[in-house]
């Protein structure tokens, strides 16, 4: 299940379901609206294996990977939300929920940051190019 913040304007949920991403979105979807960052992780501990989208670069630390939750920090503007996990969810180290969980990643134009379990440093990730007819999607 991917989960979208509520600090993600609606606009990129929408853009994100356009596309045929199933998302669930904080304070709309699921969870009540206005939920604490200190219950956010409980919260993913209760669902089955969730990737949570946040623009909050709080939630970027080694000592929250979990085997039941993936999380991305989101370091985009408010408009590029949907882009940016989009292109995540198609990266070949994260293309399937099994690869995303355990991990907690920092997502920026540049480059990809992970944190996996167990590791002892973070890990420096590029984007793959884009095939020359996805680029304007990117």
């Amino acid at each position: 299940m991917n989960i979208l913040d509520e600090n993600v304007n609606g606009s990129q949920r929408q853009l994100l379901r356009s596309w045929h991403i199933p998302v669930r979105h904080i304070g709309y979807d699921i969870a009540l609206q206005g939920i604490k960052d200190e219950s956010i992780i409980p919260f993913l501990c209760q669902l089955r294996y969730s990737t949570f989208f946040t623009r909050d670069l709080g939630f970027y630390r080694r000592s929250l990977c979990h085997t039941k939750y993936c999380l991305v920090c989101l370091m985009v503007a408010k408009g590029e939300v949907a882009v940016f996990a989009r292109r995540l969810l198609h990266h070949p180290e994260f293309d399937t929920q099994a690869k995303r969980m355990g991990n907690v990643i920092l997502v920026s134009h540049a480059r990809v940051l992970v944190w996996r379990r167990h590791a002892q440093s973070e890990e420096r990730l590029n984007w793959p190019l884009l095939p020359s007819s996805s680029r304007t999607l990117c």
